[in-house]
């Protein structure tokens, strides 16, 4: 199945040449890096929707608790912690 996970911004880095954003998201203490290409009113402290590494979507906190919620009442949540590097 896949789905679009949500993670709060900790970080994000501009690359000089080309201008791609990249972030470092927080999936509830599972750190990945994830493109902001999409998402450029991102900024650190933003919860932003994930889909294979790309931000989609910034949400607000309610909205990204409710389908952490709903990904724990299914246990999902330990499925993104056995793929992380």
């Amino acid at each position: 199945m896949c789905l679009a996970v949500p993670g709060k911004i900790v970080s994000v880095v501009v690359e000089e040449n080309c201008g791609f954003r990249r972030g470092k998201v927080d999936f509830g203490g599972v750190r990945r890096e994830v493109s902001l290409d999409y998402t450029p009113e991102a900024s650190v402290g933003d919860y932003v929707m994930v889909h294979v590494g790309f931000a989609l979507s910034v949400v607000d906190e309610a909205e990204a608790q409710l389908v952490f919620d709903a990904l724990r009442d299914l246990d999902l949540l330990d499925e993104l912690q056995e793929v992380s590097p």
